[in-house]
């Protein structure tokens, strides 16, 4: 089994002038001017690292709505000679511009469970600040989908800006609520096999203790942890060119156990056409047009695994 994760950066279904089209992966707070070209562009090659990664599972970020989801499955990932994927899962969550969690599956999931709509307090956290305790607590969504051999978790945390020390304690606050969900979900977490997966926002210079301590305190294993040398790195901060890695793979402790030589891979091709090696260089520009996205796709393969 291969699943991946994948923020697709800004995918939505538009009609211009009564014709339907994909926006381009770009941040419209960035000022770029639109394209209908680029776009196009910009969109086949996410198309394309989708199909390099042949995984059986693709979770995604920023998709807005199914029918976006239909459609680039239908007219780039199948011009991409992408086997086909006949589940295709995007629920409204709770991102302001609608930008979702979503999957595409090629297995049908034996169930798909939203926790969209549960504050902190419908998941125990009752020490939570007012605003995180009795409203939405997920930013976007913490999307369950259940298979026979595993469950998946998808999730989009909190952005570091524009206050990058409430958005941590937003993020933090997130993690809180995936490992309540989990331990919720099963008897014995750390003995089940579960994934969490999707773009986490820890930026590269996030202080100590890290948004994440509550799921990686022993709780959950960070595969991109795994492989020694530097952590690879999935995205660079467009204003100070960082490295970091928000991009994650975690899994449990059985999981984790029973496969581990497992170990990441990064497809960074599609993160900018001027692009010419992907090295660990601060200064590579990753933000050019035509692009994939401005993440990565990371991919992780478990032999012998399936999700039937």
């Amino acid at each position: 089994m291969r699943i991946a994760t994948y923020n697709l950066q800004n995918l939505r279904l538009r009609r211009r002038q009564g014709v339907v089209a994909l926006d381009g992966a770009v941040d419209a707070d960035m000022g770029a001017q639109s394209s209908a070209v680029l776009d196009v562009e910009d969109r086949m090659l996410a198309a394309r690292v989708i199909a390099a990664a042949n995984a059986d599972l693709v979770a995604l970020q920023e998709v807005f709505d199914r029918d976006t989801l239909d459609h680039f499955h239908n007219r780039f990932l199948r011009v991409a000679d992408v086997a086909s994927y006949p589940h295709r899962i995007c629920l409204p969550g709770n991102d302001g511009r609608g930008l979702n969690v979503a999957a595409l599956s090629r297995v049908a999931p034996q169930a798909v469970t939203s926790h969209a709509a549960h504050s902190g307090a419908a998941l125990g956290l009752m020490d939570l600040p007012p605003d995180l305790r009795d409203k939405p607590l997920f930013r976007r969504d913490c999307l369950q989908l259940d298979f026979a051999a595993l469950s998946v978790f998808i999730c989009h945390f909190k952005a570091p800006y524009p206050d990058p020390d409430r958005a941590r304690q937003v993020r933090q606050a997130e993690a809180r609520g995936v490992r309540a969900v989990i331990e919720r979900a099963f008897e014995h977490p750390a003995e089940a096999r579960w994934i969490i997966l999707g773009d986490f926002n820890e930026p590269a210079s996030e202080a100590s203790p890290a948004a994440l301590a509550p799921l990686a305190d022993g709780f959950a294993v960070d595969l991109m942890a795994r492989g020694g040398g530097t952590p690879a790195w999935t995205y660079e901060t467009p204003d100070t060119h960082l490295l970091s890695r928000p991009d994650r793979v975690l899994v449990s402790p059985a999981l984790a156990t029973a496969f581990p030589g497992v170990v990441p891979q990064v497809i960074r091709q599609g993160m900018a056409a001027d692009v010419r090696r992907h090295g660990p260089s601060p200064r590579a520009r990753l933000t050019g047009r035509p692009h994939a996205s401005d993440h990565a796709l990371v991919h992780v393969t478990f032999p012998g695994l399936t999700l039937t």
